[in-house]
């Protein structure tokens, strides 16, 4: 065993007692998320509205213009396909890896993608201008041969998005069943019983039950594995592939995956660590699990630093005076510079405080530095669209952007129907694994048992 091991171990190891402790947000919801709940669905009105509104109008409603044709639908699309890869990275990955501190985060980290998700695939549907031929893009039997372009990454994006959707939706289900059969059984009324009962397929937890759990799970994360790396490339070559300076770079694939699992990991730690100090689970999300998600954001943060350096020093090196004047003028000097310094202090200089063991292992520092990477991902992608469009090979098409109602409604409202979607998984669905969580803990206490003297040093090595 190690220190950290130890850390991970909380005072009582009754499986009843832990069931029912994972289970308390739903047998005894907190007033608090049934309070939150009541922005988050006027926020969700607010999108309902706003999209309508677009319908209505046509998205001569956002602040787009020539040449800012991509703008914030784009971004905000590329900002939550992002935050939806540390599901797949947790889930999966990790599993394979058999890293045991998932068993915490994995299940806000797999509701969190499905989440993201929705948020994402509404954004390229309403900027098609015409959502209503969505499918155009789907290669379907056309009768007049109108196929889709498969030269076009947009259509490589709703294959790969639609495929992590559908694995993840798989994996996300596939770790509930046993759970489900939990809340089935301690559910205190008839409805409910039967709810949770038609969800569990009629788990009841038998060898043969697990057998066949176990093998699924390692075939869905097996599955799940390339796709943390092939969506997130795909979506990156809707912009490397473009002639426009500022997009045409090779560097985007591996940069876009590195932002998204540092995305990702910000949010699982913005979602996890309330719900942690709400439920009083300190003995379940310890510090060690603080920890392990701030040395993934460093480690993942570093990587997104190196490839702002490499791009700046890629365009000087290229003699390109288009790329030269995008990547080292108009970005840091020009009319965007706030955002992209504010793109440079969030997601490069204020995650270098994770170095310090204090900070990492501090819930409300830690979560105070995860906003921040949220806020500079964002501007990241604002940064990354805007700049490049708004001043192109042609000054007498240079224009400037600014959003319009509309688009902050759209932004503001995906926001809160995110979180509406994550505060009824916390009502009506385990958030934390309950099953996988027991059976680690009692690996931990036995292994303890079995081994006394060498607890011993690692607890006074960990104190």
């Amino acid at each position: 065993m190690t220190p950290g091991d130890l850390e991970l171990l909380p005072a009582t190891f009754d499986n009843a007692t832990i069931t029912d402790r994972l289970l308390e947000p739903i047998t005894r919801p907190h007033r608090l998320v049934s309070l939150l709940m009541v922005p988050a669905a006027l926020g969700t009105v607010l999108l309902i509205s706003a999209v309508t509104y677009t319908f209505l109008v046509g998205i001569g409603a956002w602040g787009n213009n020539i040449p800012v044709a991509w703008a914030f639908a784009i971004i905000n699309f590329v900002w939550w396909i992002g935050i939806g890869h540390a599901g797949t990275f947790i889930s999966a990955i990790l599993l394979l890896l058999e890293q045991r501190w998932r068993t915490a985060l994995n299940r806000v980290a797999e509701g969190m993608t499905l989440f993201a998700l929705a948020q994402a695939g509404l954004m390229p549907i309403l900027h098609l201008g015409r959502p209503w031929f969505a499918y155009w893009l789907v290669p379907y039997p056309a009768t007049m041969r109108l196929w889709p372009q498969f030269m076009s990454t947009l259509t490589w994006d709703v294959a790969a998005v639609t495929t992590y959707t559908l694995v993840s939706i798989l994996f996300f289900y596939l770790g509930l069943i046993p759970d489900l059969a939990s809340a089935r059984d301690r559910a205190r009324t008839l409805r409910a019983r039967r709810a949770y009962g038609f969800f569990a397929l009629g788990w009841r937890g038998s060898a043969r039950h697990w057998r066949h759990y176990r093998i699924a799970q390692l075939l869905l994360g097996g599955l799940a594995t390339p796709l943390v790396l092939s969506v997130h490339s795909i979506v990156s070559m809707d912009f490397a592939i473009a002639k426009l300076p500022g997009w045409h770079g090779t560097i985007f694939p591996p940069y876009f995956v590195a932002g998204a699992i540092f995305s990702g990991f910000a949010m699982v730690v913005t979602l996890v660590l309330p719900v942690r100090r709400l439920y009083r689970l300190e003995q379940i999300i310890t510090t060690r699990h603080l920890d392990l998600m701030a040395k993934m954001m460093l480690c993942t943060g570093l990587i997104v630093a190196y490839s702002y350096v490499s791009e700046a020093f890629v365009s000087w090196e290229s003699g390109d005076t288009f790329e030269r004047y995008i990547t080292l003028v108009t970005r840091p000097l020009g009319p965007y510079a706030p955002v992209y310094w504010l793109m440079i202090a969030c997601n490069v200089v204020i995650p270098q405080t994770l170095w310090v063991k204090r900070v990492r292992t501090s819930a409300v520092a830690l979560w105070v530095v995860a906003l921040f990477v949220q806020v500079g991902m964002w501007t990241e992608r604002f940064v990354l669209i805007v700049t490049a469009e708004h001043q192109d090979f042609l000054p007498s098409s240079w224009e400037m952007y600014f959003p319009s109602v509309v688009d902050g409604a759209i932004l503001s409202g995906t926001i809160c129907f995110f979180l509406l979607l994550f505060l009824l998984m916390i009502r009506f669905v385990p958030f934390m694994p309950i099953a996988e969580q027991k059976e680690f803990l009692h690996e931990m206490h036995d292994s303890a048992a079995r081994h006394p003297m060498e607890a011993g040093d690692a607890v006074g090595a960990a104190r």
